[in-house]
C-alpha cells in the first residue's frame, strides 16, 4: 500500500524504518517544523525528519493541518493509508482522507495510560505489564476502534529508557503487520473495552519528588518512570542556606524505616540516603545542577553532603 507517515520523535523512526523496509510504498513523510533550541537558538529537525532526508523520503512540514495548500498535497499522493506514531492530534479532514484510514501506534495497551506519556506512568503506578496498541483515529484522543495490540511485562528493574527502546521495536513490527492486515482485508476493528487511565504530559513541576507524601516504593517507582528523561528532581540545601537542583536517575528502596526528624543522611564516601514517608531510599545515581550526571560515590568523592539538608 501507499502510505503517509506522521512522526515526530525517535520513538516513530524506529516505525518509520520498519514501513519503509517493508513490502509498503512511504509516499511522504510528514512532520513539525524545526525549531530553535539551546543558548545559540540553533535550528533544530525531529527525528523523523532526519531519517526521511537520509533516506530521500517526500517531507512535508506544515505548520498548520487544516491548510489547503497542504490538504491538496495529500490528496494528490493517493495514499491507501496514513500511519501516526507521536504526533499531533489529526484534524478529521486529514485523517479521513485514505480509503484505508488513518491508525496510530500507541505504547499502551489501550484503554490503560491514554495520553501523552503512557510510558512513564505505567512505571510510576507500578503497572507490572504494558504494551503496544494500533488504532484507528476518531475525533476523540486514544479512543478509536483497536486493530492489533502486543503485551510485555514490565520488569522490577525497568525505566522509562529501557521501556521506551523496547516498546519502539514492538511497535515497528505491530505498524507493518497492521498495514498487511489491512491491505488484506482480515483485519477488524473492535471497540476498546476495559479500565481507562491518564497519562497526561509530564511538566516540570510534575518531576519534583514528593517525598513526604510518597513511600519508599513509590519514590523508587517514579524515579524509574521518570529516568533518563525529563528526570526526577530534588532540592538540597547547603550548610550557608542555598537550594541546590538536584536530577535523580537511579535509587533504591529500602526497609530502614525513618525515624524523628532526619530527612538525609550519608557516611560521605558510600551512600547516601533520604527519608520518604516511610523508610529510607538509597541515591545510586544523581547530577548536580550545572555539574555530569555521577554515581553516588563518585559524586561523593568530590562533593561533601555534610550539613546538607533536603528541601521539603
Amino acid at each position: 500500500m501507499k502510505v503517509v507517515f506522521f512522526g515526530t520523535p525517535d520513538f516513530a523512526v524506529e516505525s518509520l524504518d520498519a514501513i519503509n523496509r517493508s513490502s509498503h510504498q512511504v509516499v511522504a513523510v510528514v512532520t513539525v517544523s524545526d525549531k530553535p533550541a539551546g543558548r545559540g537558538q540553533k535550528m533544530i529537525s525531529s527525528a523523523v525528519k532526519e531519517y526521511a532526508m537520509a533516506h530521500q523520503l517526500p517531507l512535508m512540514q506544515p505548520e498548520k493541518l487544516r491548510d489547503p495548500m497542504f490538504l491538496g498535497a495529500l490528496e494528490a499522493l493517493r495514499a491507501d493509508c496514513f500511519v501516526v506514531v507521536a504526533f499531533r492530534m489529526l484534524p478529521e479532514v486529514v485523517w479521513n482522507l485514505p480509503p484505508k484510514g488513518t491508525f496510530n501506534l500507541h505504547a499502551s495497551l489501550l484503554p490503560r495510560y491514554r495520553g501523552a506519556a503512557p510510558i512513564n506512568w505505567a512505571i510510576i503506578n507500578g503497572e507490572s505489564e504494558t504494551g503496544v496498541t494500533t488504532f484507528m483515529l476518531n475525533h476523540k484522543i486514544d479512543e478509536g476502534q483497536v486493530l492489533m495490540q502486543e503485551r510485555t511485562p514490565i520488569a522490577a528493574d525497568e525505566t522509562a529508557g529501557s521501556l521506551h527502546d523496547r516498546l519502539s521495536m514492538m511497535g515497528r513490527e505491530l505498524v507493518v503487520r497492521t498495514l498487511d492486515g489491512l491491505q488484506d482485508g482480515t483485519l477488524v476493528p473492535y471497540p476498546q473495552v476495559g479500565d481507562s487511565c491518564a497519562a497526561p504530559k509530564i511538566f516540570k513541576d510534575d518531576t519534583k519528588i514528593p517525598f513526604g507524601r510518597l513511600s519508599a516504593k513509590e519514590v523508587e517507582r517514579m524515579v524509574r518512570g521518570l529516568s533518563p528523561y525529563p528526570a526526577a528532581t530534588m532540592s538540597l540545601v547547603n550548610p550557608q542556606g542555598t537550594e541546590v537542583p538536584f536530577k535523580v536517575f537511579k535509587c533504591m528502596a529500602t526497609e530502614e524505616k525513618c525515624t524523628g526528624d532526619e530527612t538525609l543522611k550519608t557516611d560521605g564516601k558510600r551512600w547516601l540516603k533520604i527519608a520518604a514517608n516511610d523508610c529510607f531510599i538509597e541515591v545510586l545515581e544523581l547530577q548536580m545542577a550545572g555539574k555530569k550526571k555521577n554515581n553516588i560515590e563518585d559524586f561523593l568523592r568530590g562533593n561533601s553532603l555534610s550539613g546538607w539538608k533536603l528541601m521539603i
